[in-house]
């Protein structure tokens, strides 16, 4: 498990320059993380490789858990972006999300080593001391929402697609875990949209 450093507030970039310096070193993160456990990701080899001082590094990322979380809300970004540049097709709002959904454990499955360490960094951080993993509660809404065409959310929508996600979350672990495989999570992420995405109230995207 990821030891915290002391608990102070992450340094958030501002300029251009420092916003390039916390873009390569979330992507060398990423790349370390999917080739070694993340007990073996070492904080002065991710500084070396971005180019940055050690000491910037825990400026930005007090501990290896704050770096790993926020490369999960990078990732999720990511899959957000992609999705939103794929053609809409008619469907309805729980098969937009099952495909998003499904899109994004693929994506996760593919780098087991990194999801592992996105999700346990992820499980383990508390919001109050590493603000950034509500990041990716909201990172996942905002891509869920916009996959449905839902503009303007109920308290249901949001219940329900809450539910989804921490289900989502359990088939992730089980498959890392190897106690799930790929077509069970799509059949199990499928019945799960059908039961509980029926009502959304977004309009077919």
């Amino acid at each position: 498990m990821p030891r915290l450093a002391e608990v102070r507030d992450a340094a958030e970039p501002s300029s251009v320059e420092q916003r390039a310096r916390y873009g390569r070193i979330l992507k060398v993160a990423a790349h370390l993380g999917a080739e070694k456990e993340l007990e073996r990701v070492q904080m002065q080899e991710v500084a070396k490789l971005a180019g940055v001082a050690i000491g910037t590094l825990y400026r930005y990322f007090p501990s290896k858990t704050h770096l790993f979380v926020a490369v999960m809300v990078d990732q999720i970004q990511r899959m957000g972006d992609q999705l939103s540049r794929r053609s809409r097709r008619s469907t309805s709002p729980a098969d937009a999300v099952y495909d998003a959904l499904l899109q994004a454990a693929r994506a996760l499955l593919r780098s087991p080593l990194l999801a592992t360490a996105m999700i346990q960094s992820a499980a383990t951080s508390n919001a109050a001391t590493i603000p950034d993993v509500a990041k990716i509660d909201q990172q996942f809404d905002k891509l869920l929402l916009d996959a449905a065409g839902i503009e303007e959310p109920t308290l249901r929508d949001v219940t329900v697609l809450r539910l989804v996600v921490a289900l989502w979350f359990g088939l992730i672990q089980s498959a890392l875990n190897s106690r799930t495989s790929i077509p069970e999570i799509e059949s199990d992420l499928r019945v799960a949209c059908d039961l509980l995405l029926a009502d959304l109230s977004g309009t077919p995207v």
